[in-house]
């Protein structure tokens, strides 16, 4: 399982937000790739960071702070957020992104996708963001009335990376991961599953661990962190832990 520390920028500044709501933020650093060298010092292995802002523009909106992390770390980086077409994949691939996250135009332009997955194998991943069950688009501003696994069936054949699923009603909160929720959706189909919405402490890391969870490749942590709910040192050494007690 990788633990993935989350950078939320929101007009250049690393922000948290809750429930999504942009009038709910919390300026967290206000120099993201500072953070992002802070957390790769702390040694997480992989960095999630999202455009906020151009999440509701539909277009990226913060490109200087996502192109100073990374130019500052050297663990790869999946970006989301105002990504809704092939020149903005070309365009963040050929800058050094590992992977990115297709969102909104996971529902509104599958072809999108499917077209990505292919030009660019184990490079695609598309977020899954719920609330009530129901796939939320637009920067989380609209609900649309496809599932969460409906959406992450569409993609079974199309060769993407991973499922990031994020429970709206927990981001930003910290009353622990929608398990059961993801879970479902990790048993609806192949394509590995990130968790993402309301890490709150070592107990859900410890939770993410147990045998049950093994189906899923990894779990996103943000206020946790920056508020010190979580001990990033703890949290990696049980990580590490358990892969080497399965290796074993």
């Amino acid at each position: 399982m990788i633990l993935f520390p989350a950078i939320d920028l929101k007009q250049g500044e690393c922000v948290r937000l809750i429930h999504g709501d942009m009038d709910q933020a919390t300026v967290f650093n206000t120099d993201p790739a500072a953070q992002a060298q802070a957390f790769e010092d702390q040694g997480f292995e992989y960095l999630h960071v999202v455009d906020l802002d151009g999440a509701f523009a539909g277009e990226p909106r913060n490109a200087h702070a996502v192109e100073a992390i990374l130019k500052r770390v050297k663990m790869p980086v999946q970006l989301g957020g105002g990504i809704r077409d092939m020149r903005t994949i070309d365009g963040w691939l050929s800058k050094g992104v590992s992977r990115v996250i297709i969102g909104t135009a996971a529902v509104r332009d599958p072809d999108l996708v499917r077209e990505a997955a292919r030009r660019y194998p184990g490079k695609i991943a598309v977020g899954i963001d719920a609330r009530d069950g129901l796939v939320a688009v637009d920067g989380w501003a609209k609900v649309s009335q496809v599932t969460a696994p409906e959406l992450g069936k569409r993609f079974e054949d199309a060769g993407v990376a991973a499922i990031i699923y994020t429970d709206i009603s927990r981001d930003g909160v910290l009353k622990g991961l929608n398990i059961e929720a993801t879970l479902a959706l990790a048993d609806a189909i192949s394509i590995p599953v990130i968790a993402s919405g309301g890490l709150a402490s070592l107990a859900d890391v410890e939770r993410l661990l147990m045998p049950d969870c093994n189906k899923l490749a990894g779990a996103i942590t943000g206020r946790a962190l920056y508020d010190g709910r979580l001990d990033p040192a703890q949290a990696l050494r049980l990580i590490r832990a358990a892969r080497e007690a399965r290796l074993a």
